[in-house]
């Protein structure tokens, strides 16, 4: 299969530009694509893994990526999904986050020869633009009243949508310009609520990018967005985000996310986030009642290797296997464990949410039933009001708190400042 029907027997492909051209073009050279990332926290987290997965499957392809660490349009802030104007964040808060992020790409990517594939900050040409020149140069082809009709912004017109945010698309779209001039970049790839950018910016390289009387090659490509069955974004807990950051997620945390996917996403997560051949993951996928558990370990540990290395998902693994294989509960050095921020807990956290969290129980309505017939037990003592919240206090031991399912699964869950 060539490239495009590879990624779309991955699930990979939610719109593209010009397919048939792009077949053609991918597959007659050595091709430039990139997917842009704004550092608006330290890390990435779990949503950003769909464009950072395309870009790999690129470069396994044997085509040249640019991950672009946008420094210049966090300072802006992307209206795309957003209710609301997001925080302004400064240029020292952007800096520091780039350094994580940075960190994070070069896990997935392949960057030590700029010929394969690099990092670059946008800020290095956009803070250098006139703002009267790139008026004149951009502003013309642009239509407000098309970008009007572009879903990232007629979400927020109820609201209101500042003039700052407004411009975001025009510098996103000026990013695919500047790349196609100095990086021979023809393909610009994101996640699916980024169509109306990324198409713009093929455009006003369409319109601007050709030199002399040639024609101007860019193509756009769009992936689906992470969401649960009921259409819910995936990638975040109770906690918050899932995060790339082991700091922030830790490696068990994040084996335990993936193990807990629900079931009817097991197989698609497997064509997303590993580098399984379609064969093993459509087997895998194809699993039904207990035989599902089998899959969502495998995805568990796929993921969490490639994020944080073999030697970090076995221990998650075996992590995760002693905390249902009757461990005896007072050996704490041999028990896995668990954190939670100790805010969580001052804002009421219960007992079924602990349990979710945690992974002894797959959902809220589960825990329900393992309370409510006396299975949970928190430091020995049984917990049998579903309505049960924690204390502070209850984590107060020097492991934490030793939460118990039934007579086996156990873990100790401490608190984080």
């Amino acid at each position: 299969m060539d490239l495009i029907e590879i990624l779309k027997d991955r699930g990979l492909v939610a719109q593209v530009t010009h397919e048939p051209e792009l077949k053609e073009h991918l597959g007659t050279a050595k091709r430039t694509v990139y997917a842009g990332f704004d550092p608006t926290a330290p890390s990435l987290h779990v949503g950003h893994l769909m464009p950072i997965m395309g870009l790999r499957r690129f470069q396994q392809a044997g085509h040249r990526v640019i991950a672009i660490a946008g420094g210049g349009t966090a300072l802006v802030g992307d209206p795309t999904g957003k209710t609301e104007l997001r925080n302004m964040l400064t240029q020292d808060q952007i800096t520091s986050n780039l350094v994580g992020i940075t960190k994070q790409l070069g896990v997935f990517l392949k960057l030590d020869d700029p010929k394969d594939g690099l990092v670059l900050n946008n800020v290095d040409w956009l803070g250098s633009l006139s703002y009267l020149e790139f008026l004149r140069d951009i502003g013309p082809h642009f239509s407000v009243n098309r970008m009007l009709t572009a879903e990232c912004f007629r979400q927020r017109m109820e609201k209101g949508l500042s003039f700052l945010e407004f411009n975001y698309m025009l510098l996103q779209s000026y990013d695919f310009l500047h790349l196609y001039r100095s990086q021979q970049c023809t393909l610009q790839i994101g996640g699916d609520d980024q169509w109306s950018n990324i198409l713009s910016g093929m455009e006003l390289i369409r319109r601007l990018g050709a030199e002399n009387s040639g024609v101007a090659q860019a193509f756009c490509l769009t992936m689906p967005l992470l969401t649960t069955s009921d259409g819910r974004k995936m990638g975040k807990t109770e906690k918050g985000a899932v995060w790339l950051d082991p700091t922030l997620t830790s490696p068990y945390e994040y084996f335990q996310y993936w193990r807990n996917v629900e079931d009817a996403k097991v197989g698609e997560c497997l064509a997303y986030f590993t580098d399984l051949p379609m064969d093993e993951v459509r087997a895998l996928g194809a699993y039904t009642g207990s035989a599902i558990n089998q899959a969502k370990l495998k995805l568990a540990y796929e993921t969490t290797k490639l994020l944080h290395g073999e030697t970090a998902a076995q221990e998650a693994q075996q992590s995760a296997q002693r905390l249902f294989a009757g461990v005896p509960a007072d050996d704490a050095a041999s028990g896995p464990e668990a954190t939670l921020p100790k805010q969580a807990v001052i804002d009421g956290l219960d007992i079924l949410d602990l349990l979710r969290l945690t992974g002894l129980a797959p959902s809220r309505a589960e825990a329900r039933r393992l309370v409510t017939q006396g299975g949970v037990t928190i430091n020995k003592a049984v917990i049998s009001d579903p309505a049960f919240r924690l204390a502070v206090a209850d984590f107060s031991g020097s492991q934490g708190a030793l939460l118990r399912k039934g007579k086996k699964a156990f873990l100790w869950v401490k608190l984080t400042d």
